[in-house]
């Protein structure tokens, strides 16, 4: 069966100012649309076909890898965000967050300082990884289900992502995100399962 497009958890227009309707559009409509379709073209016929995306992305490598991982990384960079999102995580995931990083603010010090450093395309994460939290970045495609590592929270860092509304001030993209966009709700709930 092929893998079909994702709807947004939220109305296209939900995230502005931050992120602008025409921007997700964009991002959704045409750059994710075109990694779901891609990726059906390359698996037509294939027995890998009928795999997850977790599963096609653990196994393979070049043009299927590149598509199916970024189907994914999409799929959770949606989950990320939320209206009205940003401040700070509460519960066990800012306990973490204390004992990791010296504290909330360290932490947006740290993601920001990673997410801006990206050269090129790619992503910054939190992770979960051998029992503490970490901060990552990825190039391109690569995520961190493909190095051992649980995703907690991401941002694209694409310029596809923000050049809309932010042209190249990455930094303030980066900054909104952490503040007005962030989804600390869907990262609690990834803490939560990445404990069991």
């Amino acid at each position: 069966m092929p893998f079909i497009l994702p709807q947004l958890p939220y109305a296209k227009n939900a995230l502005a100012p931050h992120l602008s309707q025409e921007t997700l559009e964009f991002h959704h409509g045409k750059h994710h649309q075109a990694y779901i379709a891609n990726l059906n073209n390359l698996l037509e016929g294939k027995p890998e076909a009928s795999r997850t995306l977790e599963e096609i992305i653990a196994k393979s490598d070049g043009p299927v890898f590149n598509n199916a991982a970024q189907a994914w990384n999409h799929a959770f960079y949606w989950l990320s965000l939320k209206p009205n999102g940003g401040g700070e995580p509460t519960g066990a995931l800012a306990a973490q967050i204390a004992r990791d990083f010296g504290g909330f603010a360290k932490f947006k010090e740290e993601f920001a300082q990673a997410a801006a450093a990206q050269f090129g395309s790619g992503w910054a994460w939190l992770v979960w990884d051998n029992g503490e939290l970490k901060i990552v970045k990825t190039g391109n495609a690569d995520l961190p289900l493909k190095h051992g590592q649980t995703a907690l929270l991401t941002i694209d860092v694409w310029e596809h992502a923000y050049y809309i509304d932010y042209r190249n001030a990455r930094p303030k993209y980066i900054e909104t995100f952490l503040n007005h966009l962030a989804n600390w709700d869907f990262a609690s709930q990834n803490f939560a399962k990445a404990q069991n």
